[in-house]
């Protein structure tokens, strides 16, 4: 019996990074010999142990046959007889195929350490193709990373959406890959990614849209609304800001460009094309309500909020209240920063002020410093309420905006 550390830890240590997750894999055992050192037992579709007193996870080397599609559809062979070098072969890249026992020496048959030291993302065997979310992960390493993806690799993924191996992923893990790409240093490499192979149009065809539909030049330099969106995305990971901003600046421009999906005509405003479209994206990848919420948000209001000093009184407190800025102060505040990353996210702009963000803000809390209590309080008529609760927080908004013009 022998254990050998595997897979990223091994990864990570060599790129000098944090390890957090350590994987084991014990070449030479059965299930009942790890149950008679103490192991518990956790693995359904394979033969995984918790250690008696870490509590890590050890898998048994194991070989998997493609049996069906997606990836489920595997057998698994966990025997004694299975060695280290065809354990790691059965692994998706190379840079994850290093194993290190437990004198700190590397095992690495498959070239993982001269990938690395080449920043390049390289399957290690054909048996990649057999698992579509694999796909996924490889471009979600190269957002980690800013790993480029080896010719030969990126051949195969684009065979494998032309077999439709991709139209089998489950929508919960497209989601939850997604998700992790969203929280990487440069999100947009993934996306780009899974557009180069065609993956992307297989997924969230929403998205893969966005390319090739210009935009005003003058106000766009980067002219195409795909890179554009890209940009807007990667800042709001140098922001490090959270998954729902992330991904409701992802969505923010979905109504620019024609879709299959295409719901409304082409004259109706692009926030409005776009409400539908996000709407879809979410509930086919089952995207979380957080997510889900913000990004709707932000499709239907980026535009007003950019010209949020030009809005009357009573048209800010409607945006307020559309948005349950009140009530939902943190959520109103991440639609504002994705629609700053909207306004600095393209080229020359990085820097641009935006003095909106702050604007809107203060909007708020005047608008939510009016006592609706004491003003229910003076009303004797109960239907007049709310009339009267609306009438002071659009006077306070617009004495805020007095104030505020009046600054020099």
């Amino acid at each position: 019996m022998q254990v050998y550390r595997v897979g990223g830890a091994v990864r990570d240590r060599l790129l000098g990074l944090p390890v957090k997750d350590i994987d084991w894999v014990v070449v030479g055992a059965t299930p009942q010999q790890m149950l008679n050192l103490g192991y518990q037992a956790v693995g359904k579709d394979f033969p995984v142990f918790l250690h008696p007193k870490t509590h890590q996870e050890y898998a048994l080397a194991r070989l998997e046959r493609k049996s069906g599609h997606g990836y489920t559809g595997f057998e698994v062979d966990a025997s004694v007889n299975v060695t280290l070098e065809e354990d790691l072969l059965r692994r998706d890249l190379t840079i994850n195929a290093i194993a290190e026992d437990e004198h700190g020496n590397l095992i690495d048959p498959y070239g993982g350490q001269a990938d690395l030291a080449a920043k390049v993302l390289r399957h290690v065997s054909p048996a990649f193709a057999e698992d579509p979310v694999r796909i996924l992960r490889l471009a979600r390493f190269a957002a980690r990373f800013g790993f480029s993806v080896a010719p030969e690799t990126m051949a195969l993924m684009r065979k494998m959406v032309v077999d439709g191996e991709v139209d089998h992923l489950v929508a919960e893990r497209v989601w939850q890959e997604m998700a992790k790409g969203l929280m990487e240093d440069q999100p947009s490499l993934m996306f780009e990614i899974l557009r180069e192979c065609g993956a992307l149009a297989r997924i969230a065809p929403e998205i893969d849209a966005l390319w090739g539909v210009p935009q005003r030049a003058d106000y766009h330099p980067e002219v195409d609304t795909g890179v554009h969106v890209m940009l807007v995305l990667d800042y709001t990971a140098a922001q490090s800001w959270p998954l729902a901003t992330r991904f409701a600046a992802l969505c923010h421009d979905l109504g620019k460009a024609k879709t299959p999906q295409d719901v409304l005509p082409r004259h109706i405003m692009h926030e409005a094309r776009g409400v539908p479209l996000v709407e879809a994206l979410c509930q086919r990848l089952r995207v979380p309500s957080d997510c889900k919420d913000l990004a709707v948000l932000t499709c239907r209001e980026h535009t007003l909020v950019h010209t949020a000093q030009q809005l009357r009184p009573e048209t800010v407190l409607a945006l307020l209240m559309r948005c349950d800025a009140l009530r939902r102060p943190e959520r109103f505040r991440q639609l504002l920063d994705a629609c700053l990353a909207d306004a600095r996210g393209r080229y020359q702009f990085e820097l641009c002020d935006y003095p909106q963000h702050a604007y809107l803000l203060q909007m708020r809390a005047a608008a939510a410093a009016v006592d609706a209590g004491a003003i229910a309080a003076q009303c004797s008529n109960p239907k007049e309420i709310a009339a009267a609760v609306e009438a002071a927080r659009v006077a306070a908004i617009a004495e805020f905006k007095k104030l505020s013009s009046d600054k020099p």
